[in-house]
């Protein structure tokens, strides 16, 4: 892993796991961690749902424009995260890949993605204690 760990977040239209999961990474690890997100099919805008729960963490998003999934996106991470939704990234060695499985806030209101927000929440904050253990 390099000095500075990078993370990559991916899903399919990076407009809302994938962009809660950096916005929180980005947050809580104070500059110490790089982060991206990614997806293979990105959509026009975040999702107004997750932005909306972010919010409500004091965490703005609205600004966040998804972006197309690249190799050299993958290449440069040590950690490439995809978010349950089936995106397929392309390997490298020495890379570490996981699988959140998470619901899929698409279409849904902000009741209904606050629950996904946490999941996320509990897993970037169990992540960077990980990272930044690992980089001492």
């Amino acid at each position: 892993m390099t000095s500075k760990p990078e993370v990559l977040f991916v899903c399919v239209h990076n407009a809302g796991r994938s962009q809660m999961a950096a916005a929180l990474l980005q947050h809580y690890a104070l500059g110490r961690v790089t982060v991206r997100s990614a997806g293979s099919a990105p959509a026009d805008k975040v999702n107004p749902a997750a932005a909306e729960a972010l919010a409500e963490l004091g965490l703005d998003i609205t600004a966040e424009v998804p972006s197309k999934l690249t190799t050299e996106d993958v290449e440069a991470s040590d950690v490439v995260i995809t978010m349950g939704c089936g995106d397929i990234c392309p390997v490298f060695p020495g890379k570490r890949y996981l699988d959140w499985e998470l619901e899929d806030p698409a279409g849904q209101g902000v009741d209904a993605v606050r629950p996904i927000r946490d999941d996320i929440d509990r897993r970037v904050r169990n992540l960077l204690a990980e990272l930044l253990d690992s980089a001492s």
